[in-house]
């Protein structure tokens, strides 16, 4: 499927993402940390640890993996699981590149029909 259908919405340009860092989306179903990885690989989660409700998007991001802030839970970018003795899974989206632009699916950034506005990346 080509980013550039109707059921994939541009969020901003890849380089407004920090290497190893995150920023974050507003969307009507609740907010998107968007994780960039050394790599250049983006990942998308619901930016709130099942933990203690820590913003993962101010973790520390390694590899394929975010640290929570908070209590120090390590999550899998790509799944979403939490990593070794701790139990507990975050919500991935559906992310990609393209042009070294940033598209997420409309069903991550819709909520019973209305669409984010005005939430781009780099405005």
């Amino acid at each position: 499927m080509n980013a550039m259908t109707p059921d994939w919405i541009e969020i901003g340009s890849l380089s407004d993402i920090p290497r190893s860092g995150a920023r974050v989306v507003k969307t009507p179903a609740g907010c998107i940390a968007l994780f960039r990885t050394e790599a250049d690989e983006v990942y998308a989660l619901d930016d709130r640890c099942p933990h203690k409700g820590g913003p993962l998007s101010e973790g520390i991001v390694h590899g394929r993996h975010v640290t929570c802030p908070l209590h120090n839970w390590v999550f899998d970018l790509a799944t979403g699981l939490a990593q070794g003795a701790d139990e507990g899974a975050v919500a991935t989206t559906p992310a990609r590149i393209e042009g070294g632009r940033v598209f997420l699916t409309r069903a991550a950034l819709t909520l019973h029909g209305r669409t984010a506005q005005g939430e781009k990346l780099d405005g």
